[in-house]
């Protein structure tokens, strides 16, 4: 069977974004699912953000193992053409390569840009949950005579980013199955990654959400940047897979 024609969901993608942007803003969803993560009783989160298997697992080594994963990503992509000819699904041609690794890094970067700037704080940091600054959404302003006097960096999600990029691997495959494990690998990657951060409390459901559709929208951007969503792409000796340009 072939595979989905990926690159037709960026309206699709761009609409839905702004869709979710403006049902989190209008609405109070976010607090509704963070107070089911959050024990008032008790004054603590569903996952302790001390707790260090937790964090090892849940944290730290996914951001490792996505480091591993972009490093051989680059490997295949800068090395000889017999390399990408061992890849267990079907030989990936040089530019998707590059596409998948710089979608891998440069998702986590723009996220972590905005998060710079829009200046929104996390839920732990917030008074209803024990914090010391008020609930503000993104399209909204602190209160004149409530203005936290440091700024926030909690949208969208960071940690989740990392995750979510790996939806960059549906670019690899040949065939719907590929593309189905590549679209379980980004989704549940992330999406687990993102739990975690909102089970301790430091991103909201929309934070998460949000990340997600920005993680796909920039694989298709990347992808158009190189060609890939138009290019009938040829058959190279050793790599049966990659186009003309990528023999070079």
């Amino acid at each position: 069977m072939s595979p989905w024609r990926i690159d037709r969901t960026l309206v699709a993608a761009l609409i839905v974004l702004l869709a979710v942007f403006g049902v989190f803003e209008l609405s109070h969803l976010d607090i509704a699912v963070q107070d089911h993560l959050f024990d008032f009783a008790r004054g603590r989160w569903l996952i302790d953000a001390q707790a260090p298997v937790w964090r090892f697992w849940l944290y730290n080594l996914p951001k490792w193992l996505i480091i591993a994963l972009g490093v051989a990503l680059l490997a295949l992509a800068v090395g000889p053409a017999r390399w990408r000819a061992r890849w267990p699904i079907a030989a990936p041609a040089r530019r998707q390569l590059w596409v998948a690794f710089l979608t891998i890094g440069a998702v986590p970067t723009v996220i972590g840009q905005l998060k710079a700037t829009t200046n929104i704080f996390c839920p732990s940091e917030v008074r209803r949950y024990g914090g010391d600054v008020p609930y503000v959404r993104v399209i909204e302003c602190y209160p004149e005579n409530d203005t936290p006097t440091r700024r926030g960096r909690c949208w969208p999600a960071g940690h989740a980013s990392g995750g979510f990029a790996l939806l960059a691997l549906m670019g690899l495959a040949r065939t719907r199955r590929g593309q189905r494990i590549g679209l379980a690998l980004g989704l549940g990657a992330g999406g687990l990654m993102g739990f975690y951060q909102m089970a301790k409390g430091a991103h909201y459901l929309s934070h998460t959400l949000i990340t997600a559709l920005l993680a796909w929208i920039g694989f298709l951007l990347m992808r158009r940047a190189f060609g890939v969503h138009r290019l009938r792409e040829l058959s190279e000796p050793g790599d049966p897979s990659g186009s003309v340009d990528d023999r070079r």
